[in-house]
């Protein structure tokens, strides 16, 4: 750019209220059953009860934060394992590209929670303030007093909404009825009404006013799915030579008549009106596109009423779009390399999951050695090494232990201040830190250091834990 270059245009582009339209068909059905069943799911999961026995809760999703665990039905997850939360990553982060190779932002377009709640609080504005047209008329013609009570009513609802998505977001995190009932008599912790103010602010902030402008600029899946798709992925289209030239249906019919091409995209620009980030899907794909499908169901209304072929708008690939442009038929190839890796790497991680769910201890030992001093000599020649020894209990009741040690002749182990010398009782869901040391006799002891074994077995000798360490001669 030159030094005397001067800008006199806005460096940003003006924001402009986009105004949804209500339309029926086959992809307007599947969201409105998403998210029936994804709102459910959220507002109601905390309330389902799992028995998990005595001394644990009943509850089958819970984030309990002072007893440190995760609850999900059957599962137990400590802090000690929050590597499969990694894998619950990797599982979520793959299963999105696999969605995106297969038909580009589906995610977006049906499953995000700003889509979900964006779109419930378009069906409570519809609701109040009626459909597009009256929306448009009614901001144009200002406040009055009917409009003002439309706008009180339409803003409580979405703050009413919004306070029930903060409410259940802090259920998951304490026993559900008992906690609703403390909210209700103003008995629960301060945090809690922080978070649910919190969640209550932002909800209805993103979902009520900032909308479509959280996906166009705020959300990276847009720019990150932009450089993974490629030209077999499935993303909604506009058959650009069915629909060009564009004209009206009497233009059309006297351009039949007169020998000349006529498409047949009539221009009512249904498919923009229906779009809720106010993208016009015949200019191509674009960054606001959430691949919603709503486009599709308002086309096809309006092709059915003329009388024409359906599906002008519709999931389509480059490859077809281009066939298309050369008079081929089109080409599907949903099964290629990117569509096979993902599932293989999904059921990779969830098998290994799996398996380390299975095969886990509710027992576990770790042992550390001291490292000052590493050994202790003692009058009759015999040498002696100090460990602390923390054995973890995942079980709801009390467990007796034993300690032993092996891996060089003649080790005696004691735990220290203990008379019992080799066992002890860890509490229901706790850790028991124990110092122990591990005696050579004078005529057993090693030349130089030897791994060493130590074995944790519960009393019914059922569930044993091991952890390998050193002993040194010296």
């Amino acid at each position: 750019m030159d030094d005397d270059t001067i800008i006199t245009g806005p460096l940003y582009e003006v924001h402009k209220k986009v105004y949804p339209q209500a339309t029926h068909g086959t992809f307007r059905r599947i969201k409105w059953r998403l998210m029936a069943f994804t709102l459910a799911v959220y507002y109601l999961m905390p309330f389902l009860r799992w028995d998990r026995g005595p001394n644990l809760p009943d509850q089958a999703v819970l984030i309990d934060m002072p007893a440190r665990r995760f609850y999900f039905f059957f599962i137990e997850i400590w802090p000690q394992e929050v590597y499969y939360f990694t894998g619950l990553l990797v599982i979520a982060a793959m299963t999105l590209f696999l969605l995106n190779a297969l038909a580009g932002r589906v995610w977006c377009g049906y499953l995000c929670w700003q889509t979900v709640w964006t779109d419930l609080f378009f069906a409570v504005e519809r609701f109040v303030e009626g459909d597009r047209r009256e929306r448009i008329m009614k901001d144009k013609k200002g406040l009055t007093f009917s409009r003002v009570r439309e706008l009180v009513t339409k803003h409580v609802l979405w703050l009413l909404i919004a306070l029930f998505t903060g409410g259940a977001f802090v259920l998951y995190f304490a026993d559900a009825p008992t906690l609703l009932k403390e909210l209700v008599t103003g008995a629960a912790p301060g945090v809690a009404y922080i978070w649910i103010g919190i969640l209550t602010f932002t909800t209805y902030v993103f979902a009520g006013h900032m909308r479509e402008q959280v996906c166009v600029f705020m959300c990276p899946w847009p720019r990150i799915q932009a450089a993974m798709t490629d030209e077999w992925a499935l993303n909604v289209s506009y058959e650009r030579t069915r629909g060009e030239p564009r004209m009206s249906v009497k233009k059309a019919q006297a351009a039949h008549e007169r020998g000349e091409k006529a498409g047949d995209c009539i221009d009512c620009h249904q498919c923009v009106a229906v779009c809720p980030t106010g993208v016009d899907i015949r200019n191509g794909s674009q960054l606001g596109c959430i691949q919603c499908g709503l486009c599709i169901d308002a086309c096809n209304i309006v092709m059915k009423e003329i009388g024409r072929p359906g599906n002008l708008v519709a999931y389509d690939t480059d490859i077809n779009i281009a066939r298309r442009d050369e008079g081929l038929p089109p080409v599907y190839k949903l099964i290629r390399a990117r569509t096979l890796v993902y599932p293989v790497i999904i059921l990779l991680v969830a098998g290994v999951m799996a398996l380390k769910l299975g095969t886990r201890s509710d027992l576990f030992v770790n042992v550390l050695h001291d490292r000052n001093p590493l050994a202790v000599t003692m009058s009759d020649g015999a040498v002696r090494n100090g460990y602390t020894v923390r054995v973890l209990n995942k079980q709801p009741n009390d467990r007796k232990v034993e300690l032993s040690v092996e891996g060089s002749p003649n080790l005696q182990l004691q735990i220290i201040d203990d008379k019992a010398g080799r066992t002890a009782t860890v509490g229901p869901d706790q850790t028991l830190e124990l110092r122990v040391s591990v005696m050579a006799p004078a005529g057993s002891v090693p030349d130089k250091s030897v791994d060493v074994l130590f074995t944790v077995k519960d009393e019914t000798g059922a569930t044993t834990a091991t952890h390998k360490d050193h002993f040194f001669p010296r």
